[in-house]
């Protein structure tokens, strides 16, 4: 069996790159930390660790362990702090990750909940996208993934339970009333991300044309000026819209495009105590009238 103690280690010269830098985070000595890789390539059959010049770099087996180990230990920290949420060692935190739109929308009502409901919880906020939230989650670096997806009929795997929090339509946003998609099968169009652009082109070629993307940006300040421009038209999601509107860009809802948004963890329920009590939180703060985007 693998020793969890010397898989750390790895993680941690994977992480600093240097046997040196990653004694002084673990207060080893020098000498420690090749002691316990030299262990842990014996446990393994496999070398780790390569001398590149006065440097070190992992092996291909080397990388492919400390990923894994990046989940294991993970997890066991996760799960360290849920015990000891539980048996009240210690005031607890829990740990939340959301897409841009989602943490300027609904996710701080949620936050100001979550405090006001128990004071002695700390929260914790990062912002990804949900490739990544998931990554993150499946890590055990997070607790609760804010995340969207277009396809509400595809399982997640690896023991990941969604839960919905709320159905977001897009909107094709332009300077001035648009009418439908197929009317600008011609027009010059602006992009997002790589799953915006995606949904985006799967949704124009539904309309039966290709647009003609001619700027680029996840930026919905930006692309929202780019439209009150005359430079193009853009398909943005509602929340969005509700994070920032220009006053000079028309949104008309586009049939057929929403993005389902859930709250990803980590397992089955019940949930740990802070985790349930967040969850709590983002259902509770999405009853509240959303913005009107007429």
């Amino acid at each position: 069996m693998l020793d969890v103690t010397r898989l750390r280690v790895l993680l941690t010269v994977a992480q600093k790159g240097s046997l040196t830098e990653a004694a002084k985070v673990l207060h080893y000595s020098q000498p420690s930390v090749s002691h316990h890789l030299a262990r842990l390539e014996a446990e393994t059959g496999a070398k780790l660790i390569q001398r590149a010049g006065r440097g070190i770099r992992l092996t291909e087996a080397g990388r492919l362990l400390a990923d894994r180990a990046a989940d294991i230990i993970g997890r066991l920290d996760a799960t360290a702090e849920e015990l000891a949420a539980h048996v009240g060692l210690r005031t607890g935190r829990v740990r939340l990750t959301a897409f841009p739109s989602a943490l300027a929308t609904f996710v701080p009502e949620a936050a100001g909940r979550l405090t006001a409901a128990h004071p002695g919880l700390r929260l914790e906020l990062t912002e990804t996208e949900p490739p990544e939230a998931l990554r993150l989650l499946r890590a055990g670096r997070v607790d609760v993934a804010v995340i969207f997806r277009y396809d509400d009929t595809a399982p997640e795997d690896g023991g990941v339970h969604m839960v919905h929090l709320l159905d977001d339509p897009s909107y094709l946003v332009s300077r001035t009333p648009a009418g439908s998609l197929a009317d600008h099968a011609d027009s010059a169009w602006i992009a997002g991300c790589d799953r915006c652009r995606s949904h985006l082109l799967d949704i124009c070629d539904k309309a039966g044309f290709a647009p003609r993307i001619t700027f680029t940006s996840d930026d919905i300040v930006a692309v929202q000026a780019l439209v009150a421009g005359g430079l193009g038209l853009t398909l943005l999601p509602g929340l969005a819209l509700q994070a920032h509107r220009h006053p000079d860009v028309d949104a008309t809802e586009v049939p057929g495009s929403t993005r389902h948004v859930y709250a990803a963890v980590y397992g089955e329920p019940p949930h740990p105590p802070a985790t349930e009590a967040l969850l709590t939180a983002l259902r509770e703060s999405l009853r509240t009238p959303a913005m009107s985007l007429a």
